[in-house]
C-alpha cells in the first residue's frame, strides 16, 4: 500500500508557516500560461487553448483524445484510457510526460517535478475547464522544462452567481462517469465544491478471468474571498483523488497481437496500482495600484503509488522474453499459465511517496513610454520535492494458470532510496509593444541542488544511516526572445529563439539537456476563420534518455545517459473555420505536425531506446506526419460532431530505414463521434462513440510487448445545469 499521506491540517500548516501568498482571481492573472486570449494573435510564440465549448463536444475523460487537436504535441498511448499520459512538446520525449512543464492552474503539479518528474499522478482531465499550451521561447517563464514547452490544466473556475451541474453517463465495459459541481459567490464570498468519479472494468481480457480497468475518485473544494472594493483578493483550493487500477506494463507477442490484440496473461493476473494524491493552494493577488499588482501562490503536493506489477520471468524482463518467444519459450510458457518452479515470476512492490511544494510569485508593471508599452513580469519560485522509494520484490509460482506465493521480499530490499531538489527559480520577461510590433524579451535562472540518498536492503527504517549519497547541482541562465508583427487583413508573422533546458535527475553523472530553439510562422485570424503554420528547429548540444520501467527498463531504472548532439526540425500547421448554410452551423478544424529528427553522433548506449546509435540515425517515439480533422453540425437544439485522428508509424528505436515490425508501431486512423441534445435550456442528452470504426492498431512495444489502443466504446449521458 502507499505511504500514509499527512493529514490535511498538517499539509496546510506546512504550507502557511511561510506567508499566505497566491494566485490571481481577477483579470490579471500572471499564472496564466498564455494569457489574455483575446489578444492571442499578438503572441510572439505559439499558443493554442482549448476552450470549455470544446471539451464539451465530445466530453472527453482521456487527456490524450483532447490533446489531439493541438499540433506540435507527442502522445504515446499506454493502457489506452490516458490514466498515466505521455506527452511530448517538439521532440521532447514523450515517457510520462516527464519532459514538459506540467501546471494546473499555473502551478507545478507532478509528483516532484524536480526530483522525478514522471507523471504518474495527472489531473483528473473530466474537471478541467481549459487547457493551455505554450511552446516557443514564451515558456521560459514557467520552466524548468523549457525544450518543449508548457500544458496548463484550468479546473473549473468559482462561478460568479449560485449555480451547478451534474453529468452523468456509463458505457461499455462497465464505464461509469460522474462529474458534479456546485458553486457562487455573494458579497465578494466565492466557493465551488466538485467531485468526479470515474470506472470501468476494462477492455482488456485476463486469460484467467477478472477486470482490467479502474476506479478513481476526486474531490475538490475553492473558497476565495475577493470583495468588490478591495484590491486584494485570496483563494484556498484543496483536492484530494484516488485511484485504484488493474492495471500491467506487461503487453503481447507480435503474434499474440495479432491474434487477440485486449489479451492479457495470466502472469499479469496481480498487476495493481494503488495512487493518492491531494494538493494545496493558497493564492493572493494584490492591485497595488493601476499599473502594478502582485501574484503569488503557496502550494503542496503529496502523491503516494504502490504499483505492484510483474518484474521478471525466470530473471529476464517480460520486454525481452515477448521480444523473443522462441528463444525465451519456457519463460513465455509460465508467463502464459503454464506450471514453473517457484520464484520464476518476481512482482515488484513499486511503493513510492512524492511531495513537492513551493512558493511563486510574480510581479507585474505596465508601463508606456510615449507610444511604447511595456508590460514587465519579475518572477521568483522557491521550491523542494522529493520521492522515497522503499521497493521489494515476492517471488511467486506459476500453477496451472494460478500465481502462487512463494517467497516474500522485505520492505526495501530492491531500492531504498530518496531524491530530493532545492530549487530557486527567477525570470523577468518584458511585452513590448510599439505601433504593430510585439517584442518579448526574457532571461530564466534556476539554481538547482539535488541529491540522492541510498540506505541499505536490509535497513527498512533507515536507522544505520545512508549507505551512500550523490550530489548534483546546476545554475543556468535560460535567454529566449520572441517578435510579432501585425502585417494587416488580420495577418501577423513571429520568430522566436530560446535556450532549452531539462534538468538531470539528482546525483545524475549525465548533463543536462541543453538546445537552443527556433521557431518562426505566420498567424491569421478573420471573424470565425483562423490559421497558423509555425515551423520550429531544435539543435540540442545534448539529448538525454532515463531509464525508467516505462520505457522497458533493461537498464538501472533512474540512470541517465547522454545521446549526444539532435537535429530537429517540424512544421505545425493548424486552421478553423465556421460557415452557415440553411440554418446550420458547420465548424470545421484541422491540425498537422510534420517531424524530421536525427542523432548527429554515433555512440553506444545502455538506454534500450537509443542502444547502437550512427549519425544520421532517427530518433524513437516520433511520428513523421500526425494530423487531426474535426468537423461538426449545429443547431440551436442539437449538435453532432466527428473527430478524425491519424498519426503516422513511427520507430520504437534509433535506426535508419523501415524498422522490423517488432521495432515500430501501426499507423492509425481512429474516429470519434459525438452528439447531444438539448431537451430544455438547462438539459441535454449526449453521447460518444470512440474508435467508431473498432480499429485494431499497435501504439507502443513499451513498457513491454505490443500494446493495443481502445477499440469501438460507446458512453451515453445527462447533463444537467442550474
Amino acid at each position: 500500500m502507499p505511504h500514509r499521506i499527512s493529514a490535511v491540517a498538517a499539509a496546510l500548516l506546512s504550507v502557511v508557516a511561510t506567508p499566505l501568498f497566491a494566485q490571481t482571481v481577477t483579470e490579471f492573472n500572471r499564472l496564466s500560461v498564455v494569457g489574455n486570449r483575446d489578444e492571442i494573435n499578438r503572441i510572439a510564440g505559439s499558443a493554442h487553448v482549448i476552450s470549455d465549448e470544446e471539451l464539451e463536444r465530445f466530453s472527453y475523460s482521456d487527456i490524450h483524445r483532447i490533446l489531439r487537436v493541438v499540433p506540435g504535441l507527442y502522445i504515446v498511448e499506454e493502457e489506452g484510457l490516458g490514466l498515466r499520459p505521455n506527452i511530448g512538446m517538439r521532440g521532447s520525449g514523450t515517457d510520462r510526460s516527464s519532459r514538459i512543464t506540467l501546471l494546473e492552474d499555473g502551478v507545478l503539479v507532478a509528483p516532484a517535478p524536480y526530483a522525478a518528474p514522471a507523471a504518474y499522478y495527472f489531473p483528473t482531465a473530466a474537471r478541467m475547464s481549459g487547457v493551455e499550451v505554450r511552446k516557443g521561447s514564451a515558456s521560459i517563464k514557467h520552466g524548468p522544462y523549457t525544450v518543449g514547452g508548457a500544458l496548463n490544466l484550468l479546473s473549473t473556475p468559482i462561478p460568479a452567481e449560485w449555480s451547478g451541474e451534474v453529468a452523468a453517463d456509463a458505457g461499455t465495459d462497465g464505464a461509469r462517469n460522474l462529474h458534479a459541481w456546485l458553486g457562487g459567490d455573494a458579497d465578494g464570498f466565492g466557493w465551488l465544491v466538485e467531485t468526479v468519479q470515474q470506472s470501468t472494468d476494462g477492455f482488456k481480457r485476463l486469460d484467467t478471468g477478472g477486470d482490467t480497468g479502474f476506479s478513481l475518485s476526486d474531490y475538490l473544494v475553492k473558497l476565495r474571498y475577493a470583495p468588490i472594493d478591495s484590491d486584494h483578493g485570496l483563494e484556498l483550493k484543496l483536492g484530494a483523488t484516488r485511484q485504484d487500477g488493474d492495471e500491467t506494463y506487461v503487453g503481447l507477442t507480435l503474434d499474440d497481437f495479432e491474434a487477440t490484440p485486449y489479451r492479457r496473461y495470466a502472469g499479469s493476473q496481480l498487476d495493481h496500482i494503488d495512487t493518492e494524491h491531494e494538493q494545496y493552494q493558497l493564492r493572493h493577488d494584490w492591485r497595488i495600484n493601476a499599473d502594478v499588482d502582485l501574484t503569488t501562490v503557496a502550494y503542496r503536493n503529496d502523491f503516494a503509488r504502490a504499483w505492484y506489477k510483474l518484474q521478471s520471468v525466470g530473471g529476464l524482463g517480460a520486454a525481452a522474453v515477448l521480444r523473443d518467444p522462441t528463444t525465451h519459450a519456457a519463460e513465455y510458457a509460465w508467463l502464459t499459465g503454464t506450471t514453473s518452479p517457484d520464484d520464476a515470476l518476481v512482482i515488484r512492490n513499486n511503493n513510492r511517496a512524492y511531495y513537492g511544494q513551493g512558493i511563486q510569485s510574480v510581479l507585474g508593471w505596465r508601463a508606456a513610454l510615449g507610444d511604447v508599452r511595456h508590460d514587465v513580469e519579475l518572477g521568483l519560485r522557491v521550491h523542494s520535492d522529493e520521492e522515497d522509494r522503499l521497493q521489494e520484490d515476492d517471488g511467486y509460482r506459476m500453477d496451472n494458470g494460478v500465481m502462487v506465493l512463494t517467497s516474500a521480499g522485505a520492505p526495501g530490499s530492491n531500492a531504498n532510496r530518496a531524491a530530493e531538489a532545492e530549487v530557486v527559480a527567477l525570470y523577468v520577461q518584458d511585452e513590448i509593444r510599439a505601433g504593430h510590433w510585439t517584442i518579448t524579451p526574457g532571461l530564466r535562472h534556476e539554481r538547482i541542488r539535488g541529491t540522492r540518498t541510498d540506505f541499505g536492503a536490509n535497513d527498512p527504517t533507515r536507522a544505520a544511516g545512508p549507505t551512500g549519497i550523490r550530489r548534483s547541482s546546476a545554475n543556468i541562465t535560460i535567454p529566449g526572445i520572441g517578435v510579432n508583427r501585425e502585417i494587416g487583413g488580420g495577418h501577423f508573422a513571429f520568430a522566436s529563439v530560446h535556450r532549452g533546458f531539462t534538468p538531470s535527475a539528482p546525483g545524475s553523472t549525465s548533463d543536462a539537456e541543453e538546445s537552443t530553439n527556433y521557431e518562426f510562422g505566420w498567424r491569421w485570424s478573420r471573424g470565425s476563420a483562423r490559421a497558423e503554420v509555425v515551423g520550429f528547429y531544435n539543435d540540442y548540444t545534448n539529448l538525454v534518455g532515463t531509464c525508467t520501467a516505462s520505457t522497458g527498463g533493461g537498464c538501472v531504472i533512474g540512470d541517465q545517459f547522454d545521446g549526444g548532439k539532435v537535429a530537429m526540425h517540424g512544421l505545425e500547421a493548424q486552421g478553423g473555420w465556421r460557415w452557415q448554410a440553411g440554418g446550420f452551423q458547420i465548424p470545421v478544424s484541422l491540425s498537422y505536425t510534420l517531424t524530421d529528427a536525427e542523432f548527429e553522433t554515433s555512440f553506444v548506449s545502455a538506454f534500450g531506446e537509443f542502444g547502437t546509435v550512427e549519425r544520421g540515425d532517427e530518433l524513437p517515439y516520433l511520428p513523421p506526419h500526425q494530423a487531426r480533422l474535426g468537423v461538426g453540425v449545429e443547431k440551436p437544439r442539437w449538435q453532432l460532431h466527428l473527430g478524425a485522428s491519424w498519426v503516422d508509424e513511427m520507430r520504437t528505436t534509433a535506426g535508419t530505414g523501415r524498422p522490423p515490425r517488432t521495432e515500430r508501431t501501426d499507423s492509425y486512423l481512429v474516429l470519434d463521434v459525438a452528439g447531444q441534445m438539448q431537451l430544455r435550456p438547462n438539459l441535454a442528452l449526449y453521447a460518444r462513440v470512440d474508435n467508431l470504426l473498432d480499429n485494431e492498431y499497435l501504439v507502443a512495444w513499451r513498457p513491454a510487448g505490443a500494446r493495443p489502443g481502445k477499440p469501438r466504446s460507446v458512453i451515453a449521458g445527462v447533463r444537467w445545469g442550474f
